[in-house]
């Protein structure tokens, strides 16, 4: 039985009415996702059409889930809301703080050494609010999700940018920073610019070496890495309805890196099958009462561009395996010759040193299965594995059956380390170096989702690639990256040539699911007895003091830095080894914008500090600013924030003192982390703006005082030798917004109304 069954029939019982209404409001047909987000409305039945792209509505999400990493800050700042309980399902998820290097048991145990103190926070928080707590080694935070909690039609936001994962099962599913959470969490209404529709119709259908993994990939390639910022991926056709629903979910995690608000397919048998497969028919059945209502109107599939901002269409019988990176989710490149010519033009290295399968993204039965496939027949056909070979899969459930039908037995006689249940390497938490920084050039090719420089094992030169699970067990054997399975031949111990056939899998377990402890922990009912105990001096979490506001006058403001090029959350605020301060805001601190590149002198962590004209680490001259009481301001390029969701990137250079991030363009979820904790997030109105600014430059804001949606700010740049300049800076804030900004953050305005 399902998880908030009563929930899940709540949202069902009320779609005929609204979603009716709201078709007669808007005038015509409805997408998926319109139907979804109408649902959902905070006011209840829709009275206006929304215009996409612009206007900022309130919604009510049915549930949210969080990631230990995340969850720590989330639930610090939860509990300064002043609330007895969650207002709507909740869950924490045990995955991020658990480093790959020997083996699950062994990785498992010494997580929850050094982790304990972390653990117990999030146990004991989540018994306190009525929070459902998912154990350290349950599993990859979005598979449990898809396994227990996602369903049809739903609406939910996780403090974790690879939420969208659930749209595999139909859901509108979104990434959000930990204050988001915290509003709906404390019974608040969430805020969302209304999205934008990107339309992807599937034709054709999947064969061969091609997997749902390659969809995305090739989604990626054409939109690019900010081509879905604010608007939702509706994909439709039937090359989506014969895909597997775990397959679904593949194509909608990587959403996240193409910049999407998120990605969902519409109700068929498929995610049928995969909820009565997960012990939910009780959700199966009540979906199918109402499953008109949960996917697009007949009309919208049978003419697309007249319903969609953009459509694409996608033959699925055309589409070749593809391999993305490096350093980049949506660099592709199709398997073979191509990746031949392009790695010999671009010096990576060939030799591939490890194949890694698992994260988020490719770690169901059926993603283990088909890679399986090809690793028996290494086995059956006489080869060895060139390159390291890890697993990491998805859930307890997931590794348990997958143990009990022999797909584990496989990987290990190949010699693949089979890793904890956990995110693993995809986040960092891979313990491949002693010395990441000094580690040598090296190619690596994973089923995960991102690829960014050092994302993986902490080595600037590595060159991570992103594949299916099939053929990254396939160039895992070959040990090459341009080794293509449709035409290559291997040489096998007895020197004879053979060649790889097609990979096979089972959508779903033929003997069904099971597990003995799937690492679930239920909430006590009242939780006013609980007690939850922060020690004033622990190195990993720190209780939170409230943000003073900026105020209206920013003036004699320094430049911080001014990042080149690509700066993700990654840039901002690291994960790998600084993941064990996620609760500890000061401490956290110290990795801020470690990683960005300096304009000015095209190195990391190098910045001049202008009160003592020496250079230095950023974290240290900001301190050193701070320590002044001045306020300073960044700079930054297009795409600003890109990546994980993590509200740190915003939370850090804030309790810094840093005052206003000035850029050329914002990913969705950075932005509206920068305005929940009371900072300025703006845009250039020129781009070219961000060639005036120079090192020594002060900031003067001339209008501040005038703060108002639609109304730009003026700036004042002061430089070194007195020369001025005056740069117009655009900004997305509302009214609720700007009120975030006088408070000092959005948690100070709620924490206001709550008192």
């Amino acid at each position: 039985m399902a998880f908030d069954i009563d929930m899940i029939k709540g949202v069902y019982d009320r779609m005929a009415e609204r979603i009716d209404k709201a078709r007669e409001v808007v005038g015509k047909p409805l997408t998926l996702s319109e139907k979804i987000l109408y649902n959902h409305l905070w006011e209840g039945v829709p009275t206006k059409a929304f215009v996409r792209g612009n206007d900022y509505v309130d919604f009510a999400p049915d549930r949210i889930a969080c990631q230990d990493a995340t969850a720590q800050m989330a639930l610090l700042q939860f509990m300064q809301a002043g609330k007895s309980k969650v207002a709507v399902p909740t869950t924490v998820h045990c995955d991020h703080l658990i480093q790959a290097k020997e083996g699950a048991t062994v990785d498992l145990k010494h997580a929850n050494n050094v982790s304990s103190e972390v653990f117990n926070f999030l146990e004991s928080v989540s018994n306190k609010y009525g929070i459902g707590f998912w154990k350290p080694g349950a599993g990859i935070i979005h598979q449990v999700v898809l396994e227990n909690y996602a369903f049809p039609g739903g609406m939910m936001i996780g403090t974790d940018s690879h939420t969208v994962n659930a749209g595999g099962l139909g859901m509108v599913a979104i990434g959000v920073g930990g204050a988001d959470a915290v509003d709906v969490m404390a019974g608040m209404a969430w805020e969302l610019k209304f999205p934008k529709l990107i339309g992807v119709k599937l034709t054709g259908k999947l064969s061969g070496w091609t997997a749902p993994k390659d969809v995305i990939l090739k989604v990626a390639e054409i939109l690019t890495v900010k081509g879905g910022t604010g608007a939702i991926v509706e994909y439709f056709g039937p090359g989506a309805t014969a895909m597997s629903c775990t397959g679904k979910g593949t194509i909608c995690n990587m959403g996240a890196e193409i910049g999407a608000t998120t990605s969902t397919f519409g109700y068929d048998e498929s995610m049928e099958r995969y909820l009565r497969a997960t012990d939910r028919a009780d959700v199966a059945d009540a979906a199918n009462k109402v499953k008109n209502y949960l996917t697009a109107d007949t009309e919208v599939y049978a003419n697309p561009e007249q319903f969609f901002d953009q459509v694409i269409e996608i033959n699925l019988s055309e589409l070749n395996p593809l391999l993305n990176g490096p350093f980049t989710p949506d660099l592709s490149t199709p398997v073979g010759k191509a990746m031949t010519e392009k790695a010999k033009a671009n010096d990576w290295p060939i030799k591939v040193e490890w194949g890694l399968i698992g994260s988020c993204t490719n770690s169901s039965y059926e993603d283990l299965s088909r890679a399986s496939s090809i690793a028996q027949q290494a086995l059956d056909k006489g080869l060895k594995t060139k390159a390291e070979f890890g697993i990491n899969p998805g859930s307890e459930q997931v590794r348990y059956t997958a143990e009990r039908d022999g797909i584990l037995e496989v990987f290990e006689k190949l010699d693949a380390k089979i890793f904890t249940n956990a995110c693993g390497p995809c986040i960092g938490q891979w313990a491949r170096y002693n010395d990441p920084k000094n580690a040598p050039k090296n190619s690596i090719v994973h089923s995960f989702n991102r690829n960014f420089a050092k994302r993986a094992d902490g080595n600037p030169n590595t060159h991570a690639f992103v594949a299916s699970p099939e053929l990254t067990a396939a160039i895992a054997i070959a040990g090459r990256l341009d080794f293509n399975p449709l035409t290559d031949k291997l040489i096998n111990e007895n020197g004879e040539e053979v060649m790889l056939d097609e990979p096979t899998g089972w959508e779903l377990p033929p003997k069904g699911f099971a597990v003995e402890d799937s690492g679930y922990l239920a909430p006590v009912e009242d939780g006013s007895e609980v007690q939850v105990i922060v020690d004033e001096n622990s190195e990993r979490l720190q209780l939170l003091t409230p943000f003073e506001p900026i105020g209206d006058t920013i003036v004699g403001a320094k430049l911080l830095i001014k990042a080149k090029g690509k700066c993700t959350t990654d840039h901002i605020s690291m994960a790998g080894p600084w993941l064990r301060f996620r609760g500890h805001l000061d401490n956290i601190a110290n990795n801020t914008f470690i990683g960005a590149v300096n304009a000015f002198n095209d190195k990391t962590n190098f910045v001049k500090n202008q009160l003592t004209g020496e250079y230095g680490g950023v974290p240290d001259a900001q301190r050193e600013y701070k320590k002044a009481n001045i306020k300073t301001i960044v700079v930054g390029d297009h795409n600003y924030g890109e990546g994980s969701s993590r509200e740190h990137a915003a939370m850090q250079p804030r309790h810094l003192g840093v005052a206003a991030v000035i850029v050329k363009s914002f990913a969705r979820i950075h932005e509206t982390n920068l305005k929940k904790q009371g900072m300025l997030g703006l845009t250039f109105a020129n781009e070219s703006d961000y060639d005036l600014i120079q090192e020594d430059d002060t900031f003067n804001f001339l209008n501040l005082n005038e703060f108002a949606p639609n109304k730009p700010l003026t700036i004042e740049v002061v430089h070194a030798d007195g020369s001025k300049a005056i740069v117009e800076a655009n900004h997305t804030y509302n009214n609720a917004q700007i009120e975030w900004f006088k408070a000092g953050s959005a948690l100070n305005l709620i924490k206001e109304q709550n008192a």
